[in-house]
């Protein structure tokens, strides 16, 4: 093999991303350096993260490059090694971006070994994603049982998970997603409570019917998209509730901003109802990694906490489903499928 395919960043984005903004290309494969390995991308995850990886503007990690491979977590096999960590015929996890072949020294890869789950797992409920949400329900919100708490984004990678969390810890769990598929999906497979549809109405509306869910308050709210959904929740905030800010999909690409509430009005409830309001980034609790697979990893290959994947067949078409991504296209977590899977 003398080269490989990847997807690198065009251009930046204006507003919204378009696929002009991606190019798809074939690369010539470096020689193996000592203590390097190639990697063949099986799985590769889309995330909403990516986004703002698309700008140049001051962020929590570096933009992606002009003319370089879009960032992005994958699984693949080792099929060439020149390190002694990393024999052929493993299967990693890393940051090996948009491309069918990848390079590494091994710095963040990890070995997958020993899962009675798909592989596919370790860039979904048992990667980032999942990590993501047990983080935010446990460090951040601090979730206690009998409590109540508002996930937006229910079906989403993270959402889904903290939702099922949440009911396992006794929480009273209400999902916010986009259509009846997901809201039936949420109750019925993951075991939210209740599940409202946000394109059923304005915030007025939204709030209306999450407060008939929630009719003694909302204690926990984890948020993943801003918008509407977070002008519909935050009233509904108890005093001494607790908001974990994971994204803000709404607001990525510039629109939507009419949909918040004002400043004044968000930092008037924060005050007089004591809230307390934490973002945070998964990358900054990278040590409690182990202890979230050891907790959830059996979950899942028991069957009490499930899972659905939303995949995509081509690296070619990773573009798309990641616009598709942007919109709330997805139903489930987002993976493209770039090479054949010999688990």
């Amino acid at each position: 093999m003398t080269t490989y395919r990847r997807v690198v960043l065009a251009n930046r984005p204006k507003g919204k991303a378009t696929l002009e903004n991606f190019r798809l290309e074939d690369t010539p494969v470096p020689d193996l350096g000592d203590g390097q390995f190639l990697v063949r991308t099986i799985w590769l995850s889309l995330d909403p993260y990516m986004r703002g990886r698309m700008d140049d503007g001051p962020s929590y990690a570096d933009p992606v490059k002009v003319d370089e491979t879009m960032t992005a977590g994958a699984v693949g096999e080792v099929i060439a090694s020149r390190n002694a960590r990393f024999a052929v015929g493993t299967i990693v996890v890393g940051a090996f971006g948009w491309a069918d072949h990848a390079i590494s020294d091994g710095e963040g890869v990890l070995a997958i070994t020993g899962d009675e789950v798909p592989i596919s797992t370790a860039l979904g409920v048992l990667g980032m994603p999942g990590h993501t949400a047990w983080i935010g329900l446990n460090t951040i919100l601090e979730a206690q049982p009998g409590e109540t708490i508002v996930v937006s984004a229910a079906t989403g990678a993270v959402g889904s998970l903290v939702g099922q969390l949440a009911r396992l810890k006794g929480l009273r769990t209400i999902g916010v997603a986009g259509g009846a598929d997901k809201c039936a999906h949420a109750v019925d497979t993951l075991g939210f409570d209740a599940c409202v549809d946000h394109r059923s109405g304005d915030a007025k509306d939204l709030r209306a019917a999450i407060a008939a869910e929630a009719p003694d308050g909302v204690d926990c709210y984890f948020e993943n998209v801003g918008g509407k959904t977070q002008a519909a929740v935050l009233p509904l905030m108890n005093t001494f509730g607790r908001i974990a800010v994971c994204g803000l999909i709404a607001w990525y690409s510039g629109q939507n901003l009419d949909q918040g509430l004002i400043t004044p009005a968000v930092m008037r409830k924060i005050l007089v109802s004591r809230l307390r309001v934490r973002g945070y980034i998964i990358f900054d609790h990278w040590d409690t990694y182990g202890a979230f697979r050891k907790e959830v990893a059996p979950l899942v290959a028991k069957g009490d906490v499930t899972y659905k994947e939303d995949v995509t067949d081509g690296l070619e078409n990773a573009p798309q489903a990641f616009l598709n991504l942007l919109e709330g296209g997805n139903f489930g977590k987002q993976l493209v499928r770039v090479g054949a899977d010999p688990t």
